[in-house]
């Protein structure tokens, strides 16, 4: 069920010839593609790391950050 107060909004925010059901759809539809979208992100993300694990060629955080605070030192004394 839905509660009244947001049934109202729902109906509120329809456009002109716009059924209530068209709305859910239209709805529906745009959060399943972008839970496909998130979900296809993260698979990449993991291959991603997952190939960088595998060849070895990654770098340490440690490192990584270490990089990014002397680039943000330096940029700041340019400053």
């Amino acid at each position: 069920r839905v509660e009244p107060v947001l049934r109202q909004q729902m109906e509120q925010a329809l456009e002109h010839n716009e059924s209530l059901a068209s709305l859910v759809e239209t709805a529906v539809r745009n959060e399943v593609r972008r839970r496909q979208a998130q979900a296809e992100f993260v698979r990449r993300g993991l291959a991603s790391i997952e190939r960088t694990v595998a060849s070895g060629e990654g770098i340490p955080a440690e490192a990584l950050v270490a990089k990014l605070q002397a680039k943000l030192a330096a940029a700041k004394q340019r400053t």
